[in-house]
């Protein structure tokens, strides 16, 4: 399976590019992981509603640009469906049985994701009701799908 995260911005905290990396290595054995990195705008101090938007909608667009027709595309989202790591491994499994053999995982800047982007979106996945700093997401995101292929494969993993 091909795996591609999509994500706004780049990862500045040294700490999280060694634990992304750490990630990246251990699922190379599973799948084909690609991570692919858009610029973010920069939200200027107490921005209007419309700034906003409008900032949500550029990166949206390249976002867009990136992503491919034959991709099965997930948006993290807070308003996106729920699930424990068990489901989240089922999950990926099912889709790959189904022949979705290229998915993508999309996580937006400081200000979420633009509505375009939702709509292109075959499902939203929720982590938590609470925000996380984008950077923080992608290593969540890279240690569950990790988990998910350590469960599909029947392999010990912490609990």
């Amino acid at each position: 399976m091909k795996i591609t995260i999509f994500c706004v911005g780049k990862v500045k905290e040294d700490f999280y590019r060694k634990a992304i990396a750490e990630y990246e290595k251990r699922l190379s054995r599973y799948c084909k992981l690609k991570t692919v990195e858009v610029s973010d705008e920069k939200t200027p101090d107490l921005a209007s509603q419309t700034v906003e938007k409008q900032i949500k909608e550029k990166e949206g667009e390249r976002l867009l640009k990136q992503i491919k027709e034959d991709m099965y595309v997930i948006a993290l989202a807070i308003d996106g469906r729920m699930t424990d790591s068990v489901g989240m491994s089922r999950r990926i499994e099912r889709l790959g049985v189904s022949g979705k053999s290229n998915v993508a995982f999309v996580i937006g800047g400081s200000l979420g994701l633009s509505e375009q982007v939702l709509s292109r979106a075959d499902e939203k996945l929720s982590f938590s009701k609470m925000t996380f700093p984008h950077q923080l997401m992608r290593v969540i995101l890279l240690e569950q799908i990790y988990r998910s292929y350590r469960i599909m494969n029947h392999e010990p993993y912490h609990k």
